[in-house]
């Protein structure tokens, strides 16, 4: 019996004291990722910096300035796949955040936590299965997000496409609102730009990489598709091994990049993120740091 009890002891402070590295270190180990992704028919590079997840708190003043020092990155495209923030006025300090990113091109679509602020959980109840709408959220000022966003020229791909020229290649990018709330409708690929049928590159951009979005880009020859949602597992085993995805998506592909077949024989390029931050009801990170990801889009 006293073995037991100094097993169990054991136990309770080990676990003490990751929860407390999860929430204390491993929540700000803020990591910039690099992935080069070779695409065919790409006549030149093209460097996109992919955010996700921020989950913005106000006075989170080390991501304040850490997002701010992104932009010495230079990307020439910036892609925000949702989940901007955790608090009702997080609003002003994540504009104020992204005000240097957002004098580059860019983009964005919604996760659930721009509509909805996040409620406390049983954070054992994403064993088993994905997290669902509280009907009782509390409303967030989700238009005063995106007219800061719209205001600085980036792209609302809510359900929505949209042609771009950058460094002179011909983009096609296409997204719909958050699949993990059932919002998503692809509205396809635009029809001429800049008088070519053919794009250089064609984006395709969700907040959750549920199967059944990636396999609608895929079979609508995306080259590219990026998606958060997933942070990365959030808590991991050691070799940041996910545990959850908090959708359908295999446990391997919770972050970083991987490829998929379209029914057209192809292969598609698939990014998940990471993300930046957690829910403000569960700030702990654990063998899984947050991140940002420079993907450069080189010439196959």
């Amino acid at each position: 019996m006293r073995a037991a009890a100094a097993a169990a002891a054991i136990t309770a402070v080990t676990g003490l004291g990751a929860l407390t590295y999860a929430n204390q270190v491993g929540l700000k180990k803020f990591t910039l990722r690099r992935v080069s992704v070779p695409v065919a028919g790409v006549p030149t590079s093209l460097r996109i910096l992919h955010i996700s997840d921020i989950h913005y708190v106000p006075g989170q003043q080390q991501k304040f300035r850490w997002l701010q020092e992104l932009a010495e990155l230079q990307p020439d495209l910036v892609i925000n796949t949702g989940d901007n923030l955790s608090h009702h006025q997080a609003v002003p300090e994540v504009l104020e955040a992204l005000a240097p990113l957002r004098e580059f091109p860019g983009a964005f679509v919604p996760g659930s936590n721009d509509y909805y602020a996040p409620k406390l959980k049983n954070p054992l109840r994403y064993l088993l299965g994905p997290s669902t709408l509280d009907p009782e959220a509390q409303v967030l000022p989700t238009d005063a997000l995106f007219g800061g966003f719209e205001s600085s020229g980036w792209a609302n791909l809510s359900n929505a496409h949209a042609a771009v020229r950058i460094n002179g290649l011909s983009l096609h990018l296409s997204g719909v609102d958050d699949p993990h709330i059932g919002r998503d409708e692809f509205t396809g690929w635009p029809e001429t730009a800049y008088g070519s049928q053919t794009p250089d590159l064609r984006i395709a951009v969700a907040h959750a990489p549920v199967l059944r979005v990636l396999e609608t880009f895929a079979d609508a020859r995306a080259d590219l598709v990026l998606a958060g949602h997933t942070h990365g597992g959030q808590v991991c085993l050691p070799g940041e091994q996910a545990i959850v995805t908090n959708c359908d998506l295999p446990r391997r592909y919770a972050k970083g990049l991987h490829y998929r077949r379209g029914s057209h024989g192809g292969d598609v390029a698939v990014h998940v993120s990471a993300g930046i931050g957690t829910s403000a009801k569960a700030p702990i990170r654990l063998n899984c740091p947050p991140e940002a990801t420079l993907l450069e889009i080189t010439p196959a």
